[in-house]
């Protein structure tokens, strides 16, 4: 169940990406599940990884030839090529060779991308032969197909879009991403593919992407589980009419960036509405932290809580679990005496305590909704941050408990 997650959004083509989806059947038989994108030669790409120590194959190559140039960018969903070792590498070196030799471009150019069972065998054979209709199929609107075809326990499609004006010229930012469980940064279990024509240089894109990711796909968590394949990138096609953004300043990069966080920001917050089994969608908010990272390790440990998670499910309001996690957040020297918690625009409790103001039925009005606000004040400095969380429910047990039958 997606809470709040409709149809695809108008996803606006963007000069020089071009997308292609064939069949591989690496799963099931006739699913799409091969995607081919075509970057326009001169492009400039960036990246963010997974920090799971044991990361796929494909994320070792990435990582490797992501700085340099690249032309193509390849994806299979039904086999995560993780935990397979060196035939592994191998395995995920062949499919780069393959689309190389059908493109004629380097096989340092091509970036592979899998997501779906760990451990298992990458069936190259069948991606190798999925690549001619892939290619074929290329085309500068195919990104919603191309969402699709990047789904693992994904219900809906992901993706977002924006278009800005700048010296008259019309600038476009894409993109999708897919991610429904093993969800927590760094950088989720999620596939994302953002794109833009501005013309960037790779310092500049680089560091853009880094700090749109803090800011939403590194504050999302739906199970506290970290992926082996986790990758988000981002494209500079370089066709729009304009100068090439070499600083970190000015106009035109204040607007790429506020386009780019919003993109990014969009297609984080739908992995998690669209999270295993979720049927709430939960916003934790924690302000008046003495540092950006107490009020994550606060934020964190109620939204990693199974006992919160479980009564979120219930819609429950079991608020003293909501101070039990706050209190072994390990914020040193934590008055619990200042502490404000709000369900909505309801205090629960006030200064440690129970608020004088406060009813159950108040708080069970709260916690019936679909969307779900949690926001805790400290009261110990001026830092705050926010994170997107689920419930946990009988769904999500039972998704991860089938996976792989």
């Amino acid at each position: 169940m997606a809470v709040g997650l409709g149809p695809l959004p108008e996803l606006h083509p963007v000069p020089g990406f071009e997308l292609g989806i064939a069949s591989a059947g690496i799963k099931r038989p006739g699913r799409k599940d091969v995607v081919v994108m075509r970057c326009a030669e001169g492009s400039t790409v960036a990246g963010v990884f997974t920090l799971n120590a044991f990361c796929a194959a494909p994320v070792i190559l990435s990582r490797q030839r992501f700085e340099g140039p690249v032309r193509y960018l390849l994806t299979n969903t039904g086999n995560a090529n993780a935990g397979t070792g060196e035939p592994g590498l191998l395995a995920a070196q062949r499919t780069c060779a393959s689309l190389a030799q059908l493109t004629g471009v380097a096989e340092t150019a091509i970036l592979p991308f899998s997501t779906g069972v760990i451990g298992e065998p990458l069936p190259v054979e069948k991606i190798e032969a999925a690549l001619p209709a892939a290619l074929a199929d290329l085309k500068p609107d195919n990104w919603a197909a191309a969402a699709s075809g990047i789904m693992t326990t994904d219900t809906l499609p992901k993706g977002a879009s924006r278009q800005f004006q700048h010296d008259g010229v019309t600038v476009t930012v894409t993109g999708i991403s897919k991610g429904a469980g093993m969800i927590k940064p760094n950088m989720a279990t999620m596939l994302g593919y953002i794109v833009t024509d501005a013309k960037v240089s790779r310092s500049v894109l680089q560091a853009l992407l880094s700090d749109s990711a803090n800011k939403s796909f590194n504050r999302i968590t739906i199970d506290g589980d970290t992926s082996t394949n986790d990758c988000c990138m981002l494209v500079a096609t370089g066709q729009a009419a304009l100068p090439e953004i070499t600083e970190a300043q000015g106009p035109l990069f204040e607007a790429l960036k506020a386009a780019v966080i919003s993109v990014s920001m969009e297609l984080a917050q739908a992995i998690v509405r669209d999270g295993e089994g979720a049927t709430k969608f939960v916003t934790v908010q924690v302000n008046g932290g003495a540092t950006h990272q107490e009020c994550l390790d606060v934020g964190y440990a109620v939204a990693h809580s199974p006992l919160i998670k479980t009564a979120l499910f219930a819609s429950d309001p079991n608020w003293g679990r909501i101070l039990a996690a706050v209190g072994r957040a390990g914020v040193p020297q934590l008055n619990v005496g200042l502490i404000d918690v709000f369900l909505g625009d309801v205090c629960i409790t006030s200064k440690g305590g129970r608020a004088a103001t406060y009813t159950e039925e108040q708080g069970a009005a709260v916690m019936a909704q679909a969307e779900i606000s949690i926001r805790i004040e400290l009261d110990r400095g001026n830092c705050s941050e926010t994170i997107w969380t689920t419930d946990l429910s009988h769904e999500y047990v039972k998704i991860n408990a089938e996976y792989r039958t």
